[in-house]
């Protein structure tokens, strides 16, 4: 029987790798994007042209209500969702005291609330039928820290603390919940920092260069896996050795 996948923030960048790979494993993948409704499209038109089940769906995953309406739609198309991949995120840099009470609630609206709405609407299913899958995607700076990334990296390491308690409190229910912590990844979200910055990043990472969404994607997969079925409340780091 085919499994149902939400990954949020899933039009570019990891979030889209991560849907490719899923539906490619034989998930029916839902596509969430809040903006480039372009760039789901495609993804949507590439799976299903190659014969996969994908649909799109816009939502602010800092919006209840549209989150809810995201989640009844995938029921309705695919079924329950097996798996819930928390993806969507904002970032960027500033100095802590520039950091205004607009960019704050922005960064844990979209980056802590999303997961908590996304998991808030897909729980019901999971606990009914005893079974499901959830991977938030922190960061490394969530579990070491960042100069001038202070909001950032404290809802990434928010986001650790929601897996690691939430694991214990779903796992007599088997449901696991585990979370992955991406180093500096080649996406749209640094490509911001210039071509100097990313040279030298690559050059501190110990593998020598910037990961991949796929590489992100891979760990995604293997936590989402029966291959991972007695793991639960983990953070797997997948940053090249950056924080050692």
């Amino acid at each position: 029987m085919k499994k149902t996948a939400i990954i949020t923030g899933s039009s570019r960048g990891i979030g889209r790798a991560a849907a490719v790979k899923l539906a490619h494993k034989g998930y029916r993948v839902c596509i969430n994007y809040i903006e480039r409704h372009d760039k789901a499209k495609e993804v949507v038109r590439e799976l299903n042209d190659e014969g996969y089940e994908a649909i799109a769906f816009q939502a602010d995953v800092g919006d209840r209500d549209q989150v809810y309406a995201m989640v009844e739609k995938t029921k309705d198309v695919f079924g329950p969702p097996d798996l819930l991949v928390n993806n969507a995120g904002v970032a960027g840099q500033s100095l802590f005291q520039d950091v205004t009470d607009e960019m704050w609630n922005r960064y844990f609206n979209t980056n802590l609330n999303g997961a908590r709405n996304t998991i808030m609407a897909v729980l019901p299913d999971m606990l009914e039928r005893k079974k499901g899958t959830i991977v938030n995607v922190s960061s490394i700076w969530g579990m070491h820290g960042a100069s001038c990334e202070v909001t950032y990296s404290c809802t990434k390491h928010a986001l650790i603390g929601l897996t690691r308690s939430l694991a214990m409190e779903l796992a007599p229910s088997n449901i696991r919940v585990n979370c992955v912590a991406p180093g500096v990844i080649d996406t749209d979200m640094v490509q911001v920092l210039g071509k100097d910055v990313l040279d030298e990043l690559a050059l501190q990472t110990p593998l020598g260069r910037l990961g991949t969404p796929e590489d992100i994607a891979n760990a995604i997969c293997f936590l989402a896996s029966e291959e991972s079925s007695f793991i639960t409340g983990q953070v797997l780091v997948s940053d090249g050795g950056f924080i050692g």
